[in-house]
């Protein structure tokens, strides 16, 4: 350990290993350490005993729920979407031969206390509940719209520039309603609060058409995919990756400390005694605390069941987005259920996680519109926990922090940056 390299990478989440890999792809000599004997750091799948371990002490999971090792219950469970970006990442660098992926069943959105399914076209538009008449046919040239738009074709453009014009001034050349604009703000264009309405068009519109184009990937009833036993294969995946190119691995290795010159500079990191040298250090805020904010905290229920979620037309896997003003709230709830189709639990036995930011001082009756559309539920584990984000300036220390993954977030595509 004794030596020289180009990085440092402290933690195996998701980011830091996708980092991993793609430095060592660039031929960077890179060391990654993680304080635990396991991937995935926050992110990690767990088995039905590490679940019971880590929130209820010394209790055994109960028989009923099966076979421990049947289960990988992510903690930090998201949906990729099909023609993202992770996507992309994991074909150019072949990571893909690790992993198995299938598609996610349905995509849905919260209204008036039922849940629809979200169209994602305009052919869809036409037949969706969620609009009347006339609204679908504004919604529909709306998608057209959008469908058609290229950057640098000014034909589709519609005498709009969408890098100065407001997504509302948008919506309101269209004429949508309320409605339609919270079920596309938030079911396609996967906006968490409705901040995005004053921000320019172009964001939310490309936004819109990578959830369209990632519907009509794969045909199926989402425009997610999912890996075969959980997110957790995902920083493994890229792990193999960085070891192939040479990239050094060390787990277990207790209190990485980060050492700094007089400068403020990292010079390297520190572990039972060995000290490795680097000018550049990748981590996640547990690492380097204060380094970081926090900057709010995640209310989550984990729940076991044995049927799907009712309404969802039977799916074995779904998405349920409920809009922030639909619950009177400042921001929305997410409701996710995996299942026996991608290896993540026992057959006939569903994980549902429903999450949202703590907004007021009883978080876990703020869960409640969310486990209403649940049905019965056999087992429930609440679980908080606190987001940070860095405050340092990587150009001056060469820290170059995450941000701690928030599970209210619906897609990998809104949490890679």
């Amino acid at each position: 350990m004794d030596e020289e390299y180009d990085v440092i990478v402290l933690g195996t989440g998701l980011k830091e290993c996708i980092l991993s890999g793609l430095l060592s792809v660039d031929r960077l000599k890179v060391l990654h350490m993680d304080r635990n004997d396991y991937y995935g750091g926050a992110a990690a799948s767990l088995n039905l005993n590490q679940l019971w371990q880590k929130f209820k002490g010394g209790e055994k999971p109960p028989a009923f729920l099966g076979s421990s090792k049947e289960y990988n219950v992510d903690m930090v469970p998201k949906f990729m979407m099909a023609n993202g970006a992770l996507v992309r990442v994991l074909i150019h660098t072949d990571v893909t031969k690790y992993l198995l992926f299938k598609a996610v069943d349905g995509s849905y959105v919260y209204k008036q206390g039922k849940v629809y399914k979200v169209p994602a076209n305009d052919v869809e538009a036409l037949k969706s509940p969620l609009m009347g008449l006339f609204e679908k046919r504004r919604a529909r040239k709306f998608f057209i719209f959008v469908q058609n738009y290229e950057e640098e074709d000014a034909k589709t453009h519609e005498g709009m520039n969408l890098r100065t014009v407001t997504t509302k001034e948008l919506f309101d050349k269209f004429g949508l309603d309320v409605n339609t604009i919270d079920f596309v703000g938030h079911s396609l264009a996967l906006h968490r609060d409705d901040r995005f309405l004053s921000e320019p068009a172009y964001d939310t519109v490309k936004r819109v058409k990578l959830y369209a184009e990632s519907m009509a990937r794969f045909q199926g009833g989402s425009p997610y995919i999912y890996p075969l036993y959980g997110l957790g294969e995902l920083p493994q995946g890229f792990a193999r990756l960085s070891a192939v190119y040479g990239g050094t691995y060390m787990l277990a290795k207790p209190e990485c400390k980060v050492e700094f010159d007089e400068m403020g500079q990292v010079r390297g990191v520190t572990s039972e005694g060995e000290t490795a040298k680097a000018k550049k250090v990748v981590c996640d805020p547990s690492y380097l605390p204060n380094k970081v904010k926090k900057v709010g905290k995640v209310v989550r229920a984990i729940c076991f069941m044995s049927h799907p979620i009712p309404n969802t037309s039977d799916s074995d896997s779904v998405q349920i987005i409920l809009p922030q003003k639909q619950l009177g709230r400042r921001s929305d709830m997410y409701v996710f259920c995996c299942s026996h189709s991608h290896n993540v639990a026992p057959k006939g036995k569903y994980i549902a996680f429903v999450s949202a930011e703590v907004e007021t001082e009883n978080p876990e009756a703020e869960l409640e519109p969310g486990l209403a559309l649940l049905g019965h539920v056999d087992e429930k584990i609440i679980d908080m926990y606190d987001m940070y984000e860095p405050v340092n300036d990587s150009s001056l220390d060469n820290c170059f922090i995450s941000k701690v993954p928030a599970t209210y977030q619906s897609s990998m595509e809104t949490t890679l940056v």
